[in-house]
Formats: C-alpha cells, sequence, structure tokens
C-alpha cells in the first residue's frame, strides 16, 4: 500500500472529522476567496471608469454624490449648471479637455447620457454596428444596454424621466438607435449615449419663441455643445468632466472653482479613496470572521490528527515493525493534515467562485457594474500554498511524536 493510500484510507475512517475539518476550512476560504474577488473587481472598475478624469464639476452639494452620479451613474445628480459658467471654466488655462454631461432621463432603467463624442472616446469605445448620432434623439447604446434591453440599429423608443420605470414619460420625443457599440468593461456598456442637445429637446416646454429648434446659422458655437450659440445663459448641462492641462492644476484648480463660483469640484480619486475607506471597515470585519474561521478549522485538524494518532499507536508500531522508517511514520502524518487543509482550500475557491457567479445572476446591478466570477487573481495560489503551510503546521507536533513512536513499549502494552 502507497503512503498516498494509507493516507487516503486514515481520512476515510473518520468521515465526520473529515468532512467537518474540511467544511470549516472551506467556509473561511470562501469568504476570503468571495472577498478578495469583490474588492479587486471593484477597485478596477472604478480605475478604469474614473481613468483620465481628473476633477467632476458641477452643483454644489454632496462631492461623493457628485461623483458617483456623473462617472459611475449609480446616485441622482446634485442639481445642474449654467451652460455659460461651465464655458468658462473649459476655457481656463488649467484645462486640457472638458466633456459635458447632460443627465435627467432613462429607458428601462439604462441611464441616457448627453454629451459628446469625446466621453466614448475617453473609454476607448468603437462601434459594433451602425453610426454615431448625426442629429439630435439619435442614441448610440452601450454593449450591455443594447442586450439587455433587446436594442437594434433602428429601433425607437420613448425615455422615461428619471432613472426608473416609473418616471413620466417623454411621449412627444423618439429616440433612434443609431449605433451599438462594443463592450468595453467600463460604465461606458450601461449607458445610451446622445448629444446633449437632445437631454434639453425632451424637457423643453411648449414654448417655441424660446425652445424650438432653431434655423439660424450659428456664428459663435459653444466649445461644449456646437449647436448653440456661446454664452447661452438660458441652457443648463449636469456636469462637466475635467482633464489637468499640467501637474498645478491639481493644486489650485479644485481652490478656485468650489471659493470662487457657485459650482463645485470634485476629485475622483480622493472621493473613491474615501469611499473604499468606508467599505473597508466592512471587508476588514469579514476578513476577520474568514480568519477566525480558518483558526478553529486548522485547531480542530490538530485536535484530530492528536487524538487519531493516540488510537493508531498500534498500528504505527506495527508498521514500524514491518519495516516503515521513523521519517515514512512522519511523512504519513504531515500528508493527512496537508491533504484536508488543500482539499478545504480547493472546495472553499470554488465555493467562493460558485457564490459570486450565483450572486451575478440574481442581481442585476452586479452585472451592470460588469462583476465576474470566472476571473482568478494570483492571490489564489497564495491561497494554496498558504493551506499547505498551514496542514504543516497542524500536523507538525502529531508527526514529531508519530516519529517518536517506541515499538517495543506500544507493543508490550
Amino acid at each position: 500500500m502507497s503512503i498516498f493510500s494509507l493516507v487516503w484510507n486514515y481520512l476515510k475512517a473518520k468521515p465526520l472529522n473529515t468532512v467537518l475539518n474540511i467544511f470549516l476550512l472551506s467556509l473561511g476560504i470562501a469568504v476570503i476567496t468571495i472577498l478578495l474577488l469583490f474588492s479587486n473587481q471593484l477597485k478596477e472598475k472604478i480605475d478604469q471608469n474614473a481613468k483620465g478624469i481628473d476633477l467632476v464639476v458641477g452643483a454644489k452639494g454632496s462631492p461623493l454624490q457628485l461623483i458617483l452620479c456623473n462617472i459611475f451613474h449609480i446616485d441622482f445628480p446634485t442639481g445642474n449648471i449654467k451652460l455659460n459658467e461651465a464655458e468658462r471654466l473649459a476655457k481656463h488655462r488649467l484645462v486640457k479637455k472638458a466633456i459635458p454631461l447632460a443627465l435627467g432621463d432613462s429607458y428601462k432603467n439604462f441611464r441616457i447620457v448627453g454629451t459628446n463624442r469625446d466621453y466614448a472616446a475617453l473609454y476607448q469605445a468603437d462601434l459594433a454596428t451602425g453610426q454615431w448620432w448625426s442629429t439630435d434623439l439619435d442614441i448610440v447604446a452601450g454593449a450591455v444596454a443594447a442586450e439587455a434591453i433587446g436594442l437594434k440599429v433602428g429601433d425607437r423608443f420613448v425615455s422615461a424621466h428619471g432613472l426608473n420605470t416609473d418616471g413620466h414619460d417623454h411621449e412627444e420625443s423618439l429616440f433612434q438607435v443609431t449605433g451599438i457599440l462594443k463592450r468595453t468593461n467600463t460604465v461606458l456598456d450601461n449607458l445610451l449615449l446622445t448629444p446633449v442637445g437632445s437631454i434639453w429637446k425632451v424637457h423643453e416646454e411648449h414654448d417655441e419663441e424660446e425652445h424650438e429648434t432653431s434655423t439660424v446659422e450659428i456664428k459663435n458655437p459653444s466649445p461644449l455643445v456646437p449647436t448653440v450659440e456661446a454664452g447661452d445663459s438660458t441652457r443648463e448641462i449636469t456636469a462637466l468632466l475635467l482633464e489637468y492641462r499640467n501637474p498645478i492644476a491639481a493644486i489650485q484648480l479644485p481652490r478656485i472653482i468650489n471659493s470662487q463660483s457657485a459650482l463645485q469640484a470634485a476629485s475622483p480619486a480622493f472621493e473613491t479613496a474615501r469611499l473604499f475607506s468606508i467599505l473597508g471597515v466592512g471587508v476588514e470585519a469579514l476578513m476577520g470572521f474568514a480568519y477566525v474561521l480558518i483558526f478553529i478549522s486548522g485547531l480542530s485538524i490538530f485536535i484530530a490528527l492528536y487524538n487519531s494518532l493516540k488510537e493508531r499507536q498500534y498500528d504505527l508500531a506495527i508498521m514500524r515493525s514491518m519495516g516503515a522508517s521513523r521519517v515514512t511514520l512522519f511523512i504519513v502524518t504531515v500528508l493527512e493534515g496537508s491533504t484536508l487543509t488543500v482539499l478545504g482550500s480547493i472546495i472553499g475557491l470554488a465555493l467562493g467562485h460558485a457564490v459570486l457567479f450565483a450572486f451575478t445572476q440574481v442581481i442585476v446591478e452586479s452585472q451592470k457594474a460588469g462583476m465576474s466570477a470566472l476571473i482568478f487573481y494570483k492571490e489564489e495560489a497564495a491561497i494554496l500554498l498558504g493551506s499547505i503551510i498551514l496542514g504543516i503546521l497542524c500536523s507538525l507536533i502529531p508527526a514529531i511524536q508519530a516519529y517518536r513512536t517506541d515499538i517495543h513499549k506500544v507493543l508490550a502494552r
């Protein structure tokens, strides 16, 4: 009989103890795996979605809300800002690029964003089918949004006010899908993009003199929305995404905006770091719980091996008398503990991925966020290595006792 088959038979001899030890360890490993997958993917998505955006400028309110709404599109706007004020800021010497955002409507819980082509270029988005918008009320849909809703080029729909299906429908204005974007694995996948003028058009009142589309040639187009005259004080947008011209802008520009205007500037880097510090408390608490489970599991494995060693003293003595060396007994005991921890870790890792997979199938928002259970990290290999070390440590004392087994005393009893 080989050493491995002997170890396996020892584990099968007490199935309840074996299953309990594996279950405790796998539960702790599963919790750590879920937290690892969730936190790593969340951080990656935040970094991807905020890439290239140094500052978000909007109406006064919560800076975190400003970031969540205008970068991650999971909150409501703090308000609107005047287009002429946004234009002055876009022309500032410390600003390299400014991208306007106009929010307010959605379709089947997917947000409609009024913007320009620079916003799509920010995420390196390309068209899968169709073409870019050419006029107001044209829509270019993100890949996830188009798939979830079932949109295709040429489809028409009516938007609803707000971010849910209970909002007032703008039945007088029909959007038309002109293109579908390729998947970018960013927030862009969940959006319906349109020119800023589309948002104004669906919200305008029936005041023809002020709101109907003008046929007069625009002599001085706005740098943010070329379809209107620069300096238009009657138009509003939701926010402005800024890219700094140089490092000194990071110091001066937020202070200038917050202190010398009615606008508010929020840094994505600072606010997301603050968000992670808030979430970190809960993550650390769950991590602590997982480590307690692993410690209890390790202690249980040690006790099980220690007790089983006393019961097997006669077996070990017989093995020694039949030619097995002390080293063989030592290795058998260490392998038994290591096998338990490795099995527990493998099951725990699989359980962690399975739970996240079930979560992504049930919770729609996790699908929008791009969470995936099929992503593996190098830290998971470290978990497997750590389980081997844990098994060795738990079985070290019983293995030393097995090594010291005195066959004469045991057989004499």
